[in-house]
């Protein structure tokens, strides 16, 4: 296997104000602290898993048709030639259609070094009809996997630019 990545935690300034981005004030400082603290680093479950688990920093519930956005506190150093793919765990997407609303999240290795320090977010459907079961997430419980995965480039590749910012900042230039 070849080592090609590490995740970190966000800094608390940059946790916090994503959470309250995405929230407003359903949580306190102290609550947003507190789960900054907790955070729990990706991890593979076992050591035949391809993708590491991330770990919700707050609980959560979804009835069917509900979305939920999930700053994860959390970013990938990635080596050059890979990027992460995010997925739902296996389980969830197969009991309740759980998916990530862009189908697949790319995080590009150049995203580690963004303006709003590489912070991975989540976006979540639970995708069943009404009449189904919420779908419960305690604090600490895993929603998402992401694998790294290696990639190419064309011979005649010519990409010198450099990113800083997230969703839709490639195609700004």
């Amino acid at each position: 296997m070849t080592r090609t990545g590490r995740f970190e935690k966000v800094s608390l300034p940059q946790f916090m104000a994503d959470v309250k981005k995405i929230y407003g004030f359903k949580y306190t400082d102290e609550e947003i602290e507190k789960a900054w603290d907790d955070l729990k680093l990706p991890r593979r479950a076992t050591s035949g898993s391809a993708g590491y688990d991330f770990y919700a920093p707050f609980p959560f519930t979804l009835t069917p048709g509900e979305t939920i956005t999930i700053p994860t506190g959390i970013r990938a150093k990635i080596n050059p030639g890979w990027w992460l793919g995010c997925f739902p765990r296996s389980g969830l997407g197969f009991k309740y259609r759980l998916r990530l609303e862009n189908t697949v999240g790319i995080i590009d290795s150049d995203f580690f070094q963004s303006d709003n320090e590489g912070h991975i977010f989540a976006r979540l459907t639970y995708d069943k009809p009404d009449g189904n079961p919420p779908l419960s997430i305690q604090r600490g419980g895993a929603y998402m996997q992401a694998i790294f995965i290696p990639h190419g480039i064309t011979y005649d590749d010519d990409a010198t630019e450099t990113r800083n910012g997230g969703f839709g900042s490639t195609d700004k230039k």
